[in-house]
């Protein structure tokens, strides 16, 4: 145990080292530059300061669901799913912040940016259709020395499910990048086009809780009273009731966090206006990393099924149950992974000599960046995907 422990500690430790060492070479890097810049040329800002809300929507997620929620025909009993209860849509809101360093008369530019962001959603649903009544059905046949008497009654069937699920995400998303202004228009205005290549830490973590109690497939039938009285001989009749009852309760801890190699192309061409009063300008750009990294998963889950049926032996009791099914698990998993990662925006900008704001729509995509298995482990893809607003700060110059 303290092996692993040691080990964990020391793939921190790299992390962290490697971070700051970027961060250092960066800064070192622009200090000298800025050192060497002759101050007559000045006339832009060689500090910006960016800052803006963003409103993400997740594309991961995990769903219990055991065989009697997966083999039962929940539409034929007029309920809804207690699986696609729990595929909630798991929006965040969240911040980013960067700072992008510019040397006078220099085309390098060194920049640091985060991204962050948390949500948590939940539902309770108790799906109860109108009961259904089932056609008269035999209630006895009591005997008389000259007649008989024959009574019937309508069962209804009652079938149910009650379902809590609750989820809850959290994802940050760091980038250190040194990038060169290549000056690639897209129509010959005077635009800017950087590529740029560092390093990107993402660490994401999700966890869900879920309860499901539900009686399905109740039905009735006949069933022959065997039961004896001196004004009542048998046979009787009886409406007989089965149904399965089940419960499950179920939660859920993952998680991720790598580091690795980053690249970057932004782009952002003026389409009219001009720089020194303001202009309007179409910004977009595409990244891509390769991240090294571990995925944990910590799961426990419980579930019970049991067969419900009314039953009359010779003496007449009413009532016996057979148990069904057990089922529960505790797992911990921890794997080592390399999740390649690719995204993109595209959006639109106002800018004057100080100062920029704007708009525009960003997704990224991390593939098979979490273990969204139960028993056994299966990875699924992380995607945030949502509109941005930033504003923008020139300073120096």
């Amino acid at each position: 145990m303290s092996e692993l422990m040691n080990a964990q500690i020391g793939r921190q430790d790299f992390q962290w080292r490697l971070l700051s060492t970027v961060s250092a070479l960066a800064l070192i890097a622009s200090a000298q530059m800025a050192g060497s810049a002759r101050a007559e040329e000045s006339g832009r800002p060689t500090v910006w300061i960016e800052l803006g809300p963003q409103l993400e929507q997740s594309s991961s997620g995990d769903t219990f669901a055991p065989p009697f929620i997966a083999n039962n025909d929940w539409g034929s009993m007029n309920l809804s799913s207690p699986a696609e209860i729990q595929k909630m849509r798991v929006f965040s809101w969240g911040g980013e912040a960067s700072a992008t360093f510019q040397p006078t008369n220099s085309d390098w530019a060194f920049s640091a940016s985060i991204r962050y962001g948390r949500s948590s959603s939940g539902r309770h649903v108790h799906d109860q259709p109108k009961a259904r009544t089932l056609r008269a059905v035999s209630a006895g046949t009591y005997r008389y020395p000259n007649c008989c008497i024959t009574r019937y009654s309508t069962p209804t069937v009652t079938n149910y499910h009650d379902t809590k699920a609750t989820k809850s995400e959290a994802h940050a998303v760091v980038d250190f990048q040194v990038g060169k202004d290549v000056g690639l228009g897209l129509f010959g205005r005077d635009n800017s086009s950087v590529v740029s290549a560092g390093v990107r830490w993402a660490q994401f973590h999700t966890s869900s809780k879920v309860a499901v109690h539900a009686r399905a497939n109740e039905n009735f039938y006949n069933a022959i009273y065997l039961g004896y009285s001196a004004y009542f001989p048998p046979p009787n009749y009886s409406p007989t009731g089965r149904w399965h009852t089940y419960y499950l309760s179920g939660q859920s801890d993952r998680s991720f966090h790598g580091i690795g190699p980053s690249i970057s192309w932004k782009n952002s061409t003026p389409v009219f206006g001009n720089k020194d009063r303001g202009e309007v300008a179409i910004d977009w750009g595409v990244n891509a990393a390769v991240l090294f990294g571990r995925q944990k998963a910590r799961l426990n889950h419980r579930t019970s099924g049991t067969y419900h049926i009314k039953y009359h032996n010779l003496l007449g009791y009413p009532y016996g149950y057979v148990p069904h099914y057990e089922h529960g698990a505790s797992v911990a998993r921890s794997r080592s992974v390399v999740v390649p990662n690719v995204g993109g925006f595209v959006g639109l900008s106002f800018k004057y000599p100080n100062a920029k704001v704007s708009f525009g729509y960003r997704a990224d995509f991390f593939f098979g960046a979490m273990d969204t298995g139960i028993d056994a482990r299966a990875t699924s893809d992380v995607g945030f995907r949502g509109p941005f607003a930033t504003i923008s700060i020139g300073l120096g110059g």
